[in-house]
């Protein structure tokens, strides 16, 4: 009895260890593929901006800078931008209620959408030329690129958003550490980083 006792008593650690496993790998998988599609729609409508422009639809006046992004584009060609989808804003906000990017399309009036909830960070870069970069710098609370250099091999420092032709994206989804160190199952903290480089549509114009 005292055998069988241990032995069910070691299947049970190391079920409850599997659970923990599999609960982890889910939430990375799910956080990691929510991550990936807000990189996918805020990279697709930000390389559309300025279409029907003549600059890079980029909005400036504190609409745009590290961690939010306001761009216009004239879809319909009537050479205005007050129609749906010609006037959007992306946020990143963080708050008590958490962490998540938001969609606002600001005309012909006001409507807010949700992108993604499991988001725990968004840095947005602005270049007037291509750059490479280093990724994986996920500490203390950011997911920074570093060592950007130009096509010439020197160091690239960031312009103006109105003056931008390229963005660099950059999003973090964390995971809480489970469970206790030394125990079983036990999952330390980790970060993902996710980047994307857009290109705008007008980037070869030779003037805004």
């Amino acid at each position: 009895m005292a055998i069988t006792v241990v032995i069910m008593a070691i299947s049970s650690t190391m079920l409850a260890s599997s659970f923990k496993l599999r609960t982890r790998e889910y939430q990375r998988s799910a956080a990691t593929a929510d991550a990936q599609r807000a990189l996918n729609i805020l990279s697709r409508e930000i390389a559309n901006a300025g279409y029907g422009l003549s600059t890079n639809g980029i909005v400036t006046g504190g609409d745009s800078g590290p961690t939010s992004i306001r761009i216009r584009s004239d879809l319909d060609l009537s050479g205005a931008t007050n129609g749906s989808g010609e006037d959007v804003k992306y946020v990143f906000i963080s708050d008590a209620n958490g962490s998540f990017i938001v969609r606002l399309d600001l005309q012909p009036s006001q409507t807010t959408g949700l992108v993604a909830n499991r988001i725990d960070g968004l840095a947005l870069y602005y270049y007037d030329r291509r750059v490479t970069y280093t990724i994986g710098n996920c500490g203390a609370g950011s997911c920074n690129i570093t060592n950007v250099l130009n096509s010439a091999g020197t160091a690239q420092a960031e312009v103006t958003p109105d003056n931008a032709k390229y963005i660099v994206l950059s999003l973090r989804v964390t995971l809480p550490a489970v469970g206790t160190p030394g125990t079983a199952g036990y999952q330390p903290a980790s970060a993902t980083q996710l980047v994307s480089t857009v290109t705008l549509r007008n980037a070869n114009l030779q003037t805004y």
